[in-house]
């Protein structure tokens, strides 16, 4: 019996592990590099065009090669593009928890953590994510190269 309650112990112990093992988190009291703030800003800007559907901006924003991964499959810019334009996706709100930045390169990876309100085909949703946005540097500006949604169980 004390083998099982130690095996079950150790298998709990097994997949909480990884979780204790990502990259530490940056310092609250660290302050933000000039590159870091102009790419969580850009981010933010981002929620507010697609909230106000602006998508000659995203546009601009969205890299030719962009993908788009959302809960029920992927999507290419221009089919973004279009959900976002027909209304079929309406990103109307995103209330940002979190939100953190780091540089691989000539790319950026930003994190939000967000409380997501949005109209999906028709319905009104309210969802928790963690969004993967990643930037790559191109001809001195950023653009958006995915958006990636990971719905949370919380």
């Amino acid at each position: 019996m004390n083998r099982i309650i130690v095996s079950f112990i150790a298998l709990l112990l097994a997949n909480t592990t990884p979780a204790a093992a990502q990259a530490p988190a940056r310092s609250a009291a660290a302050p933000l590099t000039q590159a870091e703030r102009e790419l969580l800003d850009l981010s933010r800007t981002k929620w507010r065009w697609m909230s106000e559907r602006k998508v000659d901006s995203l546009a601009a924003l969205f890299h030719e090669e962009a993908v788009f991964v959302h809960m029920g499959g992927s999507m290419s810019r221009t089919q973004e593009l279009e959900v976002i334009r027909s209304g079929g996706i309406h990103y109307k709100h995103a209330e940002i928890f979190e939100a953190s930045v780091r540089f691989i390169g000539p790319t950026a990876i930003v994190l939000n953590r967000i409380r997501l309100d949005a109209v999906v085909g028709g319905n009104e949703v309210t969802n928790p994510f963690v969004v993967t946005e990643v930037y790559v540097r191109q001809d001195g500006a950023w653009k958006l190269g995915s958006l990636s949604f990971t719905r949370l169980l919380r």
